[in-house]
């Protein structure tokens, strides 16, 4: 809700690099679309944003505005109790959480091929044993392209495809980046990093700042990632030419044992940015192994438990709370209208209008 093109950046063309930096940026901006009706001084709407968000990139019905292209799992989480000190929650508390997720890649369509963009993204809804729920949106990216929604917004629309070509013009999104250089940080990183050969070896981030409370009520900042168990490797040569190998490949694994990541915390210090999602902590900061996510189960979103899940990221525990970073809003309120327009479609149509097969490749 993360990586550069799907080859090697050291043998990677400039143009070809530039080229998928342009696609993660428009389609990463999807994920986080701007989509609360409370800007000045034009108050754009849910409506009016996402309405254009289709426009841009096309209208598949019943499925996700975003991360179209999913699979889910099943699994918990194991905690360790390092973080009871950070915050209440009890998902902390030493024990074992349920925990339904997705894997998924950034974009609208269904049907696209694995090798359409760098990015992989993980949700997940942990379920506390008193009924309380954490849910959180991930992508392998540390920071976002951009701070505001304001400044989603003159993104979405300079990512709009140009009717001649069917791309965004170039020309556009080098001016929007002109104007807005704190993007600059997001695209450095993109093409220094090349995407994960699986959803299983990749790290994945919350990118956004939340506030953990502990027994006492004092807060601090806290960012969280999922650092994978397995060894990091890249795409290879056969699996850039399929275009479903990432759901095959996770399913493969899955029949040979669980995969698991490690939920790490880091504190923010005084003056460390908490609203602003471009901005990256000092890698000196304190980090917290807070426990283990195993996932053992992964089944087709068509059917899977993630199906009908909203993974908003403001739907929080007691000993979590959402920082001021003003992109959390956006996500909240834009995954509530891309749910309510996608149930509507499945309700009117009595199914999803593309199928996915038992692999979660797109037929």
């Amino acid at each position: 809700m993360t990586e550069p093109s799907p080859s090697d950046p050291r043998a990677i063309c400039v143009p070809c690099r530039a080229a998928a930096i342009v696609a993660v940026v428009g389609l990463l901006a999807g994920g986080f679309a701007y989509a609360a009706g409370w800007l000045t001084p034009q108050r754009l709407s849910a409506n009016t944003v996402i309405d254009t968000f289709e426009t841009n990139a096309g209208v598949h019905e019943g499925f996700r505005r975003n991360h179209a292209k999913g699979l889910c799992v099943d699994g918990y989480f194991e905690s360790n109790g390092n973080a009871v000190a950070l915050s209440k929650a009890a998902v902390f508390a030493p024990g074992r959480t349920p925990v339904t997720g997705r894997f998924a890649i950034p974009g609208p369509n269904p049907t696209a091929s694995d090798n359409s963009v760098p990015i992989r993204s993980m949700a997940l809804m942990f379920t506390q044993a008193d009924g309380q729920q954490w849910r959180t949106g991930m992508n392998t990216t540390p920071l976002f392209a951009v701070r505001t929604p304001e400044e989603f917004y003159a993104q979405l629309a300079a990512s709009r495809p140009d009717p001649a070509t069917g791309k965004p013009d170039p020309a556009k999104l080098q001016a929007f980046f002109a104007a807005h250089p704190d993007t600059q940080a997001f695209r450095d990183w993109v093409k220094g990093h090349p995407p994960s050969s699986s959803y299983a070896n990749a790290a994945y981030y919350g990118i956004n700042a939340f506030y953990f409370v502990d027994a006492d009520g004092q807060r601090k900042a806290v960012r969280w990632s999922m650092q994978p168990e397995l060894p990091f490797d890249t795409v290879s040569d056969k699996e850039k030419g399929e275009a479903n190998y990432l759901a095959g490949e996770l399913f493969s694994r899955l029949k040979q044992g669980p995969v698991r990541w490690h939920l790490m915390l880091t504190v923010a210090q005084p003056g460390d940015p908490i609203d602003d999602a471009t901005r990256q902590w000092p890698a000196t900061r304190q980090q917290v192994d807070a426990g283990t996510l195993v996932l053992s189960q992964a089944t087709s979103q068509d059917d899977g438990a993630c199906r009908d899940i909203n993974f908003d990221p403001t739907i929080l525990p007691s000993g979590i709370e959402p920082s001021g970073d003003p992109l959390l809003a956006a996500r909240s309120a834009a995954y509530a209208l891309s749910y309510k327009r996608r149930t509507r479609e499945e309700a009117l149509s009595g199914a999803p209008s593309v199928k996915t097969s038992a692999q979660g490749g797109a037929q």
